[in-house]
């Protein structure tokens, strides 16, 4: 069963053929359905490969098929061969279980569009382009994955290229992660010249041989292919283009955000442990990376009023709590996490579409309000997803945040490091419970602040759109209870992912365990708790019941407020200084 491996990247490639191929011939409808096809068979290729792997014993969960000979030049040989094992079966059916969903909800959502056919046409090689990022068996297959899914962050961000905000985005989204790419192709280059190959096995076996830990050159490596990770996942300073990116149509924006491209740069670096586990200044850059753009974006989105970009510098917070997860060696708590965001924040994503879908257009949170009873399904899942995001158990995001918060707690990083990393972890964890509930309270309560032909034509979204919000809500709901922090031996992620990362024993969660007291984890569970709560009371407080001490702090913090508002002028200093 494990060979259905091979059809998973080829059915959204045949979407794209047959699209190509039948062109104009095709309807609006029948480039929908051609292209969820293409997905829903992916998606069950996926699941029957990783059951393959589930009922093979543990010491054959790692399957490789061959399909040829790519590059044969003098020592130097490379296939084109595609790896399955725990890390990539999780992303295989993250990314095609929720890009399913996006691509049905897509059928909806673009049904009056003139570009629907094109539309899915990208849709369908972008999901290919991510298959193949992480199901290559190498780094420079990997690479051909990385730079498809960038070709197509460009071709979908700007997909209404007429608009020059669109076309404009788009252009920055490519160019910035040139300056990434360009890292991770030097890093590449450094591991073909010490290696010899470009193999995930050939280069982690010969990882510890070759190079004792903290060697400058293994640094160098995992630094530079660091690079590459943060101009995909947007991390600090190459964060810039994802909060733009949501100047394509909004399930582009879910599908960038939750199940492809940004979650591209954690899955290598996870993927890369062996390397990274023998630098450890470049884990402590990592980490300090991940923790610092996590509460920056935090900051940011507490004054945006706009409600695709307030999800979006969430997404580029969550992101940077997985690279703290795995800059602390807690590898399987980074994709733990990778997984219950791409339910939450895809649900978060295509229940804005909803809401713009249903006002016409409108994206400004000032210009809603009183949507909870206009657009009930809507609202009940749109408020499951801000739960989870927040940090409210038993929902995934709690169970995925809090082992990223105990990690960090527990990290072998010395000098109180961890202590600090949790600090900032924490505090970035009751900004977002803030603004995600300032969002809801805005979008969906209180007085309707909309104008009068918008409300006279508020909507629910059809049931094509509703039901991918539903099942998404479900996932949301239940998709934490596959790693229960605390009852190791009943966690499915550590059980599935464990023996992959186990070579990461010195460090990170492995290291925590052996100081782990139950005391210590309940009672920093409880107070993760308490400031989600917190978080949720302070805007339920502020922004529903006394509006006014709101605009008091406004004005009374009126510094603070500009900086946040206006993305602490950072595009400003690169317009400026670079562009």
């Amino acid at each position: 069963m494990v060979e259905a491996v091979a059809l998973v990247p080829l059915f959204p490639l045949l979407g794209v053929f047959a699209n190509l191929l039948m062109g104009r011939r095709l309807s609006k409808s029948a480039a929908g359905i051609l292209a969820c096809g293409a997905l829903g068979a992916s998606f069950l290729a996926s699941a029957v490969a990783v059951f393959g792997l589930a009922v093979a014993g543990h010491g054959a969960r790692s399957y490789t098929v061959t399909l040829y000979e790519w590059i044969g030049s003098g020592s130097f040989t490379l296939d084109i061969g595609f790896l399955l094992d725990p890390l990539s079966s999780v992303m295989i059916l993250v990314v095609t279980g929720v890009g399913f969903l996006i691509h049905v909800y897509s059928v909806g959502y673009m049904h009056h569009d003139e570009g629907v056919r094109r539309y899915f046409l990208y849709l369908n090689l972008f999901v290919f382009a991510m298959l193949l990022l992480v199901l290559g068996d190498s780094y420079l297959l990997m690479f051909v994955g990385w730079e498809g899914v960038g070709l197509c962050s460009y071709l979908l961000i700007g997909f209404w290229f007429k608009k020059e905000s669109a076309s404009s985005a788009g252009r920055k989204a490519f160019v910035v992660n040139r300056v990434g790419d360009f890292g991770f192709i030097l890093g590449m280059l450094l591991i073909t010249i010490h290696f010899g190959t470009l193999s995930y096995n050939e280069v982690f076996a010969q990882a510890g041989h070759l190079f004792q830990t903290g060697d400058p050159t293994i640094t160098l490596i995992t630094l530079l292919l660091f690079v590459g990770a943060m101009g995909k996942s947007a991390q600090l300073p190459l964060h810039i283009w994802l909060p733009d990116a949501m100047e394509g149509p909004t399930p582009v924006s879910a599908l960038i955000h939750a199940a492809t491209m940004v979650t591209a740069g954690v899955y290598m670096v996870c993927r890369s442990h062996v390397l990274f586990e023998l630098a450890p200044v470049a884990m402590t850059v990592v980490a300090v990376i991940g923790v610092t753009t996590a509460f920056f974006a935090a900051t940011i989105a507490l004054t945006q009023n706009d409600i695709k970009r307030v999800l979006a510098y969430s997404t580029v917070s969550q992101l940077g709590y997985m690279f703290l997860a795995a800059g602390v060696g807690a590898y399987t708590a980074a994709i733990f996490h990778l997984m219950t965001h791409a339910f939450f924040k895809a649900l978060l994503f295509m229940g804005s579409g909803s809401v713009i879908h249903g006002l016409g257009g409108e994206q400004d949170i000032r210009k809603m309000g009183g949507l909870k009873e206009v657009m009930p399904v809507t609202y009940k899942t749109f408020l499951i997803a801000s739960l989870a995001i927040s940090g409210i158990p038993p929902l995934a995001g709690f169970m995925s945040k809090d082992e990223i918060l105990y990690s960090a707690f527990n990290s072998s990083h010395g000098g109180g490091a961890g202590f600090m990393l949790w600090l900032a972890g924490i505090l970035t964890a009751f900004m977002t419970a803030f603004y995600m509930f300032r969002l809801v309270f805005r979008t969906f309560h209180g007085e309707s602040r909309m104008e009068p032909e918008v409300e006279k034509h508020a909507h629910e979204s059809p049931p094509v759109m509703t039901i991918p919000l539903m099942i998404l809500a479900f996932l949301s709901i239940v998709g934490g209870f596959a790693g229960i922090p605390i009852f190791k031996k009943f966690n499915l992620m550590h059980n599935w992912l464990g023996p992959l990362f186990e070579s990461a024993a010195e460090h990170g969660t492995n290291a925590a365990e052996t100081v782990h007291h139950l005391g210590t984890e309940l009672g920093l569970m409880g107070l993760s708790v308490l400031i989600a709560v917190g978080g949720i009371s302070l805007a339920l407080g502020i922004i529903l019941r006394k509006p006014e001490v709101s605009e008091e702090l406004r004005r009374d913090y009126s510094f603070l407020y500009e900086l946040f508002l206006n993305k602490w002028w950072v595009d400003e200093l690169y317009d400026t200084a670079l562009v």
